[in-house]
């Protein structure tokens, strides 16, 4: 008998699933775990999951390699991955692999539970978007996708090139629609360096949660949008345009735009 949880943990550390399940449960979340990534695809085609949550460096099958089987399986359950080993190289191949966020061990309880909380709303957009795709008279739009020309880092933030050789940097408004409206922007200061892969902005929610943009490419700041600190809701608004974060001097575009996903395939 199919049995439904909130999520599926997949660690071969039971340190990690405990504190995965304390947390989780504690917000109301019913919580499975599986000691290795082969258990773990055994379990997703008996059982029902609204989010995974998994290792990389794991036994036999690794983290890669699961979001592979997982896609040739056609299991769409939004999938976020955690490691210990945690490198820029790791974060941008498993968000270009299908997972909608990264989060480096040790992770805080607000670094996860604002993780699963985006997951969770991620999986109710996607929800939507098949209800309204089967139904002809639901012409709604969900949320915007990036530009053609632009480029995305996953599902979060994106980079778009100029004619000038500088580069803008800001989020998608897919993930500003699974964050419960932008209560603050904390934004790097110009001059500052940020690297692909890792932290450059950190966004605040109405619920208090803090949400955290990973860069899509690295470089240095040559700009920022102010704008954005005193009004949050431009971002909201015109993520693409106006919402821009920042203007930066990139260190290795013509590398790392290939490591990142053309907005242009999203329309194929």
């Amino acid at each position: 008998m199919s049995k439904q949880f909130d999520i599926l943990v997949v660690d071969d550390e039971s340190v990690i699933i405990n504190a995965v399940d304390k947390i989780c449960s504690a917000e109301g979340l019913k919580v499975d775990a599986s000691g290795n990534a082969e258990e773990a695809l055994l379990k997703v085609q008996r059982n029902s999951y609204r989010l995974i949550i998994s290792d990389i460096m794991m036994p036999d099958i690794d983290g890669f390699q699961f979001l592979d089987a997982l896609s040739k399986m056609k299991i769409k359950t939004p999938v976020i991955i955690t490691t210990g080993f945690s490198t820029v190289e790791n974060a941008v191949k498993s968000l270009y692999n299908g997972a909608i966020d990264f989060i480096p061990k040790p992770f805080s309880a607000e670094e996860l539970i604002s993780s699963v909380s985006r997951g969770l709303k991620y999986l109710d957009i996607q929800g939507k978007l098949i209800i309204s795709e089967n139904s002809a008279n639901d012409a709604s739009i969900i949320y915007v996708p990036c530009p053609a020309k632009y480029f995305r880092l996953g599902y979060a933030s994106w980079a778009a090139p100029d004619n000038t050789g500088s580069v803008l940097v800001g989020v998608t408004d897919l993930f500003l629609k699974t964050i419960d409206s932008i209560t603050e922007i904390e934004l790097l200061k110009s001059d500052n360096e940020i690297v692909q892969g890792n932290s450059c902005a950190q966004v605040k929610s109405k619920d208090d949660l803090l949400h955290t943009v990973i860069s899509p490419v690295s470089g240095r700041i040559l700009e920022r949008n102010d704008r954005l600190v005193n009004d949050t809701s431009i971002v909201e608004k015109d993520p693409y345009f106006n919402g821009w974060f920042y203007r930066i001097i990139p260190s290795d575009s013509e590398f790392e735009l290939k490591q990142l996903i053309p907005c242009s395939s999203d329309r194929l």
